[in-house]
């Protein structure tokens, strides 16, 4: 085809639904797609006679944000069941790049959506309704989220930064990767929980029961677990600077490889934890028992 035929005007009966573009239009973003093939001139059309417009066997649904696509790359908004219509579309004409930019599309508005903010009412809307709770992502900072059960939920990459978990049931709820500074759980009961990669600067746990918690390579600094159970708990790797763990119950617990500089462990009990390699010479231990401890390797 020469520019002339290129820019001329095309007539499309899709599904029924009628439509005008140009063949340029068809053409040239995809050039490997069905339409470009189409209306490459090497290809004979099932032209509509009556209507004098090439017919497409497809429902017209869409078309037009296709057609848009075509014109300047632009994803529609859409409701979001339609956008599974919108991809099978794309799929049929062939639309490869189309494809990928709707993948992407998609996965940025599912974080978008992971991340949107919800209340304290949502939450409780949530476990009421809701057997397995997944909370990934939602931002719950500053919330108050006290004396509520949340056995279980899983809040793995959440924005808790400043909420309230006071007296809360948090039993088995994963928090990895989270976002908690500032976060609040005194008295909170928190055992067998997961705070992998947490970042807990600054949080209060201060009477908080911690048995058998999983609190590896999470940053502790500047937190209070005065009075915390933290029995059998895992904190290898963790960074404990500053903390204060004073009187807090560590029995059994694995601290191999923490971070203790500045902490605070006056009256601690330390008995049979793993202290293995850690550094103790900038850390307060008065008072503290340490029968049974494995110290080998640890400076103080």
């Amino acid at each position: 085809m020469d520019a002339d035929e290129n820019d001329s005007i095309v007539y499309l009966n899709v599904g029924g639904m009628e439509f005008a573009t140009t063949v340029d239009t068809l053409t040239q973003r995809d050039t490997d797609s069905m339409l470009a093939v189409m209306f490459s001139g090497r290809h004979k059309l099932h032209m509509d006679k009556r209507k004098n417009a090439v017919f497409i066997d497809r429902d017209g649904t869409h078309f037009r944000h296709i057609l848009n696509w075509l014109r300047d790359g632009c994803i529609p908004l859409l409701e979001p069941a339609a956008y599974a219509e919108f991809q099978r579309e794309a799929q049929f004409y062939q639309l490869s790049d189309l494809k990928e930019q709707l993948k992407l599309f998609l996965s940025r508005k599912e974080e978008e959506e992971e991340k949107a903010e919800m209340t304290r009412s949502q939450v409780i809307k949530c476990i009421q309704f809701s057997e397995k709770v997944r909370l990934r992502g939602v931002n719950l900072s500053g919330q108050n989220l006290s004396k509520l059960d949340l056995k279980k939920v899983d809040f793995t990459n959440a924005n808790i930064g400043n909420t309230f978990f006071n007296r809360a049931l948090l039993q088995l709820a994963r928090f990895d990767g989270a976002e908690a500074d500032g976060a609040n759980f005194h008295n909170a009961n928190l055992s067998e929980c997961s705070f992998l990669k947490t970042a807990m600067r600054g949080a209060v746990l201060s009477g908080a029961i911690l048995q058998s918690a999983n609190l590896q390579d999470s940053i502790l600094s500047d937190s209070s677990f005065c009075n915390a159970d933290l029995r059998s708990a895992h904190l290898q790797n963790a960074d404990l600077t500053n903390a204060n763990l004073s009187n807090a119950n560590l029995e059994g617990a694995n601290l191999k490889g923490a971070r203790l500089n500045g902490a605070n462990l006056k009256g601690a009990n330390l008995q049979r934890a793993y202290l293995r390699d850690v550094d103790l010479r900038n850390t307060k231990l008065d008072g503290a028992n340490l029968g049974g401890a494995n110290l080998q390797g640890a400076n103080w």
